[in-house]
Parts: C-alpha cells; sequence; structure tokens
C-alpha cells in the first residue's frame, strides 16, 4: 500500500483514478490545482504522485519544476501530450516516468509498482561505506554525495544512483538492459529514459557526447565511466 497523491483537474478522470487507486488498497489524496498539489506535497508525505500537465492555474511541467525544489517524491507524468521532445524535458525537469492519455488501469498500476519498486530499493539499501575514486569524481554512497575536482556536483536522486552505478564498475561496459534493471528497477523500458539522464549527467560532468570525458557510450552495446586519459 503506498500513499499517493493524485493532481488532476478533470473531475471524471480524477474519480476513475481515485477508485481504481482505493480498490488497489493505496491512501489517495486529491487535488485539481498545481497550487494545491504544493500545499499537499509540502504538508503530507507522499510514496508518488500522478500529474497531469493540463491544470487550470499553472502548466505541470512548472508545478514539476517547483514539487522538484520541495521534495523529491516519484512523480509520474500523466498527459495527452505525446511530443517527443516535451517528454524529454519533463525527464529532465526530474519526472520519474510518463504516461500518455489514455491509459489502462493496469498500466497506470505496473508503473506506480515499478516507481516504488526503485524508490524501496533505494530507501532500504544499504550502501557502502567507501569513497569510490574515478579520476576527479569523489563519489560517497553513504552521504549520496559526489564530487567533481573538488566542487560538489547538484545530482538528482536519478541521477546520483546511475553515477555511482556506472563508477562502481570504471572502465566496466554497462548493457543498458543491466542498468534498467539495477537502476530504475526495470526488467525492461524505453531507452530514451536512460539516455535523457546520460545526457543531464554529462552536462552536470562539464562534457558532452560528442567529447566525452568520463562518460563513453558504445552505441548498441552500452555505456562505461572512465578516468579522462
Amino acid at each position: 500500500m503506498a500513499s499517493v497523491l493524485v493532481v488532476e483537474d478533470d473531475q471524471f478522470v480524477r474519480s476513475a483514478l481515485i477508485r481504481h487507486l482505493t480498490e488497489a488498497s493505496h491512501t489517495v489524496r486529491s487535488v485539481g490545482t498545481a497550487l494545491e498539489a504544493l500545499r499537499e506535497a509540502a504538508h503530507f508525505r507522499f510514496d508518488v504522485v500522478i500529474l497531469d500537465l493540463g491544470l487550470p492555474d499553472l502548466d505541470g511541467a512548472e508545478a514539476l519544476k517547483m514539487l522538484r525544489g520541495i521534495t523529491d517524491v516519484p512523480v509520474i507524468i500523466a498527459t495527452a501530450r505525446d511530443d517527443e521532445s516535451e517528454i524529454v524535458r519533463l525527464l529532465n525537469d526530474g519526472a520519474d516516468d510518463y504516461l500518455t492519455k489514455p491509459f489502462s488501469v493496469e498500466h497506470l498500476s505496473a508503473r506506480i509498482s515499478a516507481v516504488l519498486r526503485r524508490s524501496r530499493a533505494a530507501a532500504d539499501e544499504d550502501p557502502p561505506g567507501r569513497v569510490i575514486q574515478v579520476g576527479g569524481l569523489s563519489i560517497d554512497p553513504l552521504r549520496r554525495q559526489a564530487e567533481l575536482d573538488g566542487t560538489r556536483l547538484d545530482l538528482t536522486r536519478r541521477e546520483f544512483d546511475l553515477l555511482a552505478f556506472l563508477a562502481g564498475r570504471p572502465g566496466v561496459v554497462v548493457p543498458r538492459r543491466e542498468l534498467l534493471a539495477e537502476v530504475w528497477q526495470q526488467a525492461y523500458g524505453d531507452d530514451q529514459t536512460i539516455d535523457v539522464h546520460l545526457s543531464w549527467l554529462r552536462r552536470k560532468l562539464g562534457e558532452t557526447a560528442a567529447s566525452p570525458r568520463y562518460l563513453h557510450t558504445l552505441r548498441g552495446v552500452g555505456v562505461k565511466l572512465e578516468p579522462p586519459r
């Protein structure tokens, strides 16, 4: 059972989501505006947020950015927009997953379960105490902090998990399927999710895919992290 915040202004859709999630034994709170969602997130602890983009007071993409400023709760975007650049932007802005409307309740349940598994695995994990050093990168799994050449990196939860996983295997090419399984706790998924987070990580490491320093992608094989040569 999880505590779920549904942010949806369409009363019909909202009622259907509440009914389904309640039947699945989740505890549900719901609101119809972005400002109400921010108030809820500031005052209550949720396990996951289902966020619609077409809100009456503030675009859901802006609401997502504001949510990320106050909480790291997993957010699943529920949207009728299927533009690829929009989806990439949402993932860049901190969304954990997205669903394109219309979607089935079974599909929603599967996505919620996957997000909760990832979140709980990260919370329950007993991280190693040693600091990982790869070139100028210093990664402390216990404190969940990373530094590059002595400067602390501002990483999201998923960015840190991805960086730490790769840094724990320096010079090893990690298949995308393994990244999905170990970092995202998914048996399958869209490579775009990995590409988006790698792109975001590269920017924070001061590199690009065309001129990599630490993160190297082998097309059709996987990704490896190694110190600059």
